[in-house]
Order: structure tokens, then C-alpha cells, then sequence
């Protein structure tokens, strides 16, 4: 079996709040297990604080796992040296949400995009340097590369910013390109054209995508033929083929984020995608957890064992599920529909 890229072992990521007596510790990720092979592409979805960016942050190094490790072609990143933590730090990279603030507003396209080719020696001069980012600035859609070179981040739409960033992520050469969000502050209108880009992108040079959105729609478009990883409140609560998985959601919580998706066409909606009516629509403090299964204050599925004992990931339809009650659910719907 072919060495994963990036392999996530039993992984976690604790943070402080406050200072003194008041310091409390938050528990962003816990149990996390995931590997990434090479050009595969995975799309992590879930609510807003449940954990999405700090997982990317951890693959790309800026967050220092708490507790188990991250692997690079299966050596932990936090041991990596020299030339070794160099292929690293230029086989990751990373597309962050806001575009704006991801580029220095000081400095031209060109001064921003140049620097990390002198810094790791893969251009030996300006004229090198230009040269190389006027082919990555054609390859992103801007033309004339040559005016974009030459203006500042303020000068662009967010859609064009969006592109450079993507072109600054593809001039390392990278394996792995993190990708935070990346078409939720653009418009509508721009966001198929990016995943495209991104699409054509991974098939040019097999690169690996690690997609991280809250949209559905965008996370299918682009991961077809990938996996979908499920967050909630730091846990991977399903993982699985995203045609497969959206086909026959086995958590209740993966189900109601499908049913809160609109279709145009109710015949094109899934049995599966249906109305699930949750107990609550406010997530728990993440002070303050509760026992048990962590989705059970809302689940309308919950038992007297989803409270008091937390379910671990197990197999079940083709990829993995944590929930206690996955199987008989999904018998009963099926039950429920073949009436």
C-alpha cells in the first residue's frame, strides 16, 4: 500500500483562554485520524467552530498538535530539519479565506509573489523571478500578467486575489495545497470558475487538496470523485466517498446539514436528504460539553447510551461513522422508504 502524504495520527489541539484563575483550556480537535494520499482531494465541511481551520492550520504546521502527531511522507513534521523541513514547508501550502488580508496591502503582487523564489533559491534573480510568475499568473487566468505583477492587493477584486494566492501556493511546487474557504468571500458568479481552476490545477499536477468549507454544494463540486470528512465540535463524526456518503448519511448530523440544503428540483433530492427536525439549533459551549455523544442535546435519534458513553469512529457503508445508532437508523429509513 502506497505511503500517504499526510497521515494524522490520534491527534489533538488545546488552546487557553484567559489568563490566572480564569485560564480555561478549549479543546479545538480531539481524536483526529485522517491520511491524504497523493493527488486525492478531501472536503471537510461543518459548522462555523467546529474545528475546520484549526485541522488545516495543524496539516500546514502553523498549530502544534497537543497530543498525537502529523506526518509528512511518514516523518512527524515537529522533528523535521534542514532540507527535510524545507521539502515540508514548500510541499504544503495554504489558501486562506480572506485574501485581502493574506497579502501584504505595502507591497506590489510582484514583491509579495517573488520573495518566497529568492528565499528557497528557486529563482536566482528578478528576470528569473518574472519570468516564472508571468507563466503562473497565465495559468490562473490573469492577463496581462504583466499589470497584475505591477499592482497591489487593494488595486484587485476579491476573485483576482483569490487567483494569486493560488498562484502563490502553486510556485513552491507543492504536494499538499490547504484550501481555507477559498470561495466564500468572492462572488457567486467567480466561485465556479475558481473551483475549476483549483480542479484543473490537481489533475495538471497532481497536487493534493485539503478543501475546507461549510457549503455543500462547493465541497461535492469539487471533491466528485474525493472523500468528505464531517465535523463537530473538534470530532471527525463521519468520513466516506462523498457521492456515497451523500447518497446515505449515516450520522444525524451529516443528514440534517443535508436537509438544510435547497434543491430547485425536489425529484433530483435524495430519501435520505429529506427533513430532520434537530431537538436544538444551538451548538454546546466548548466549555462546558456535554456527556456522552457531543450531538445528542440535538439529535432527535439520541438513547440512554448516547449520553453517557462518547461513540467511537467504526466501519459501516464504505468509510467510517461515529455514532451509536448509525446502522439501526439507517435500516429504519430504508424500511421507512421501500413502504
Amino acid at each position: 500500500m502506497q505511503q500517504p502524504l499526510i497521515e494524522i495520527k490520534n491527534a489533538a489541539v488545546t488552546f487557553t483562554n484567559g489568563s490566572g484563575r480564569k485560564k480555561q483550556k478549549i479543546r479545538a480537535l480531539t481524536g483526529m485520524n485522517l491520511a491524504i494520499g497523493t493527488g486525492e482531494i478531501i472536503a471537510v465541511v461543518g459548522e462555523s467552530g467546529c474545528g475546520k481551520t484549526t485541522l488545516g492550520k495543524m496539516v500546514a504546521g502553523i498549530h502544534k498538535p497537543t497530543e498525537g502527531e502529523v506526518l509528512y511522507k511518514g516523518r512527524n513534521i515537529w522533528e523535521l530539519k534542514g532540507k527535510d523541513f524545507d521539502d515540508y514547508r514548500m510541499g504544503v501550502q495554504m489558501v486562506h479565506q480572506d485574501s485581502y488580508a493574506a497579502l501584504n496591502p505595502n507591497k506590489t503582487i510582484y514583491q509579495s509573489l517573488s520573495l518566497p523564489l529568492m528565499q528557497h533559491k528557486i529563482c536566482k534573480n528578478n528576470m528569473e523571478a518574472a519570468e516564472k510568475l508571468t507563466g503562473l499568473l497565465n495559468e490562473v487566468g490573469l492577463n496581462p500578467p504583466e499589470i497584475f505583477l505591477e499592482k497591489y492587493p487593494h488595486q484587485l477584486s476579491g476573485g483576482q486575489r483569490q487567483r494569486i494566492l493560488l498562484a502563490r501556493a502553486l510556485s513552491m511546487t507543492p504536494k499538499l495545497i490547504v484550501a481555507d474557504e477559498p470561495v466564500s468571500m468572492v462572488d457567486v458568479s467567480m466561485r465556479i470558475s475558481l473551483l475549476r481552476l483549483m480542479a484543473k490545477m490537481k489533475e495538471k499536477y497532481q497536487v493534493s487538496f485539503l478543501y475546507i468549507t461549510h457549503d455543500l454544494g462547493t465541497a461535492r463540486y469539487i471533491a466528485a470523485d474525493g472523500r468528505i470528512v464531517v465535523m463537530y465540535l473538534g470530532r471527525m463524526i463521519e468520513t466516506n466517498a462523498i457521492q456515497a456518503a451523500i447518497a446515505k448519511p449515516l450520522h444525524p448530523y451529516f443528514h440534517a446539514l443535508i436537509s438544510a440544503v435547497p434543491e430547485a428540483n425536489p425529484k433530483l433530492r435524495s430519501e435520505y436528504a429529506m427533513q430532520l427536525p434537530l431537538r436544538s439549533l444551538d451548538m454546546p459551549n466548548l466549555l462546558q460539553l456535554p456527556e456522552g455523544c457531543k450531538f445528542h442535546p440535538r439529535c432527535p435519534w439520541y438513547s440512554e447510551r448516547c449520553m453517557k458513553e462518547e461513540p467511537l469512529p467504526h466501519s459501516a457503508n464504505g468509510g467510517l461513522v461515529a455514532c451509536h445508532r448509525a446502522e439501526e437508523i439507517l435500516a429504519e429509513r430504508e424500511k421507512k422508504n421501500s413502504i
